[in-house]
């Protein structure tokens, strides 16, 4: 039977902090529908005191939804998102910001593990507009990336900075920020550095499927509720979409459980035999691999994902043992 420990961070349980919650939100009884409820109110009160901002937050099962309404409210039909060319948005959503933007575009750009370069922005930024290309309206982010690379607090302020210098809006997409969090990202920067919306993510740091959307220009406020509805992520019963955000915030579980996954994945980065491809700082570490041993690997029992850029990934979580850790890494020594 295949093992899927390390194919993502998708794939473990979720934390019994989260579940907890979820029973206590169950057994307040009946609250009103739609968000309204005093379990809603509290995780967002709790976001709040975590980002150290005075911000809307609303709650969706889904981050492709969440990025997706985002993007939507940041760009109109015509005009375009510039993110990273190995960007969620662009490689794993299905077009999904198109569809939620009934258009809108997405742009590519390059840089090192999933970082942004700053000229290549700059660049794409000092384009003409032609009435024949989509001219870009924001710019999206990942904090920490899709290579588990995560940007200091001054690199991700001065891309902000060129994006607002450019009158674009700004969305963070932060899956994984809880594990930039615990890398060292100050997560209290993100409203003061001028990010218009930040997804926060819940599925990836511990919790069911759930996501906070954070709307820290409150202009866009406006009819969110409407866009959450037309969009099917107003849930009914919001309450259950925003317990697990209480029971991991309420003692420091989110950072702490991210702490443990950015510290599996160390340990497995030192006893890989592999050479790394992209440097370890959250939870993924991606390695040199061709398909015969990977293919050995998952002879062994263990299924892992060949990334974007040709590497093999391994994905640690807050549920990943040590012992896990170092059976793998028996096992790769036994291909390599």
């Amino acid at each position: 039977m295949a093992r899927y420990d390390f194919a993502s961070d998708n794939t473990a349980p979720a934390a019994p902090e989260a579940m907890e919650a979820l029973v206590r939100a169950n057994g307040a009884g009946f609250t009103p529908g739609y968000g309204a409820d005093p379990v809603t109110a509290a995780a967002a009160d709790a976001v709040r005191a975590l980002l150290d901002c005075d911000a809307e937050v609303r709650f969706v099962a889904s981050g492709t939804a969440a990025n997706a309404i985002c993007l939507a409210a940041l760009a109109r039909p015509f005009e375009s998102v510039l993110a990273h060319r190995h960007a969620h948005i662009l490689t794993d959503e299905t077009g999904a910001p198109g569809l939620f933007g009934h258009g809108v575009g997405l742009t590519g750009l390059d840089g090192a593990s999933g970082r942004i370069d700053p000229v290549g922005l700059e660049a794409s930024l000092a384009e003409p507009e032609v009435s024949h290309r989509q001219p870009p309206a924001a710019l999206s982010l990942t904090q920490a990336t899709e290579y588990g690379a995560v940007y200091p607090g001054a690199d991700l302020e001065a891309l902000c900075a060129q994006a607002k210098a450019a009158g674009l809006g700004v969305h963070l997409d932060g899956a994984r920020l809880a594990n930039a969090a615990a890398a060292g990202f100050d997560v209290r920067a993100i409203g003061p550095m001028g990010v218009d919306l930040l997804v926060l993510g819940g599925a990836k740091s511990g919790m069911p499927p759930c996501e906070a959307i954070v709307i820290f220009n409150r202009g866009l406020a406006r009819r969110f509720d409407a866009r959450l509805k037309q969009s099917g992520q107003l849930a009914s019963k919001g309450r259950f979409l925003a317990a697990p955000f209480l029971g991991m915030l309420a003692d420091g579980a989110w950072a702490r459980r991210a702490a443990h996954a950015n510290a599996m994945a160390a340990r497995l980065a030192s006893a890989c035999p592999f050479p790394l491809a992209h440097p370890v700082e959250a939870n993924g570490v991606f390695v040199h691999m061709d398909d015969d041993r990977l293919e050995a690997l998952r002879a062994q029992g263990w299924f892992v994902y060949r990334f974007l850029d040709g590497t093999v990934r391994f994905m640690c979580s807050w549920a990943t043992t040590t012992e896990a850790v170092d059976e793998i890494a028996a096992a790769l020594r036994r291909i390599a």
